[in-house]
């Protein structure tokens, strides 16, 4: 079920579905809740998910001055008081993933997190430029693997590309890109699961690493052949860790 909520003086829409303990989802850049269809169908077997169409994305209101990272995960603490979600397990791909790095590492902490997924998630600075990057971190990636979905998608998150961006999100992408969340990986507290394609060209399989060997209590899958929507490109894998885990 899509529901709106005003949240920090933004119309957001977000994806409610299923009973359960509250698992808080998080998309990529260029993206939007219902991209992670598969996942959301997965795990509202279990769970009550709630996935934000974060603002300057999908059918939620964008900010009036461009969001650094930080005013992200402001914005998941005030959207979650408004939604309900109380301790919840966290999951953010991509972008959303770095949004809950900066979330979790705070202290004291905000939410009472005992367990996060973090999926091809960004958070280490990219050795390639701005223009490069956003090539292969928006919506677009995911095309070959979920082409009815990009469909539908097409004329409603498109402009979100760096260059047919508004100037408040070209900003925001440039803040979010050039920021290096390193340091606060060590101030994790919850138990993480890393889920990583082997061949990510956004966020790169050495990140994954990098962030298994940071964050304390961390273990990283590596999804062979996969890229940066590893998750739907090896489902039935990715699925079966996610039960495990979870």
């Amino acid at each position: 079920m899509v529901k709106t909520v005003t949240c920090d003086g933004l119309s957001v829409a977000y994806t409610e579905q299923g009973e359960g303990p509250d698992l808080l989802l998080l998309h990529g850049w260029g993206a939007r809740a219902e991209t992670y269809r598969l996942l959301i169908d997965h795990l509202s077997q279990k769970y009550r998910v709630v996935a934000p169409d974060l603002p300057g994305f999908g059918d939620s209101e964008e900010p009036k001055e461009p969001f650094s990272v930080d005013d992200y995960a402001d914005f998941v603490l005030h959207f979650c008081e408004a939604a309900g979600v109380v301790d919840p397990v966290v999951m953010g791909h991509s972008n959303g993933g770095r949004i809950l790095i900066k979330l979790l590492s705070r202290d004291p902490k905000p939410l009472n997190v005992k367990k996060a997924v973090l999926l091809d998630s960004a958070g280490v600075k990219p050795k390639h430029g701005i223009d490069w990057y956003v090539k292969v971190y928006s919506y677009k990636a995911a095309k070959k693997l979920l082409p009815g979905l990009a469909q539908k998608m097409q004329g409603k998150v498109g402009s979100t590309d760096y260059k047919a961006a508004s100037p408040v999100m070209r900003q925001a992408m440039v803040k979010a890109v050039n920021e290096d969340l390193t340091d606060c990986l060590p101030k994790i507290t919850a138990s993480t699961l890393l889920i990583w394609g082997e061949k990510d060209d956004a966020t790169p399989l050495s990140d994954g690493k990098l962030m298994e060997k940071k964050i304390p209590d961390a273990g990283l899958v590596t999804l062979a052949g996969a890229g940066h929507f590893a998750f739907a490109e090896r489902w039935a894998q990715c699925r079966a860790v996610l039960d495990a885990f979870l």
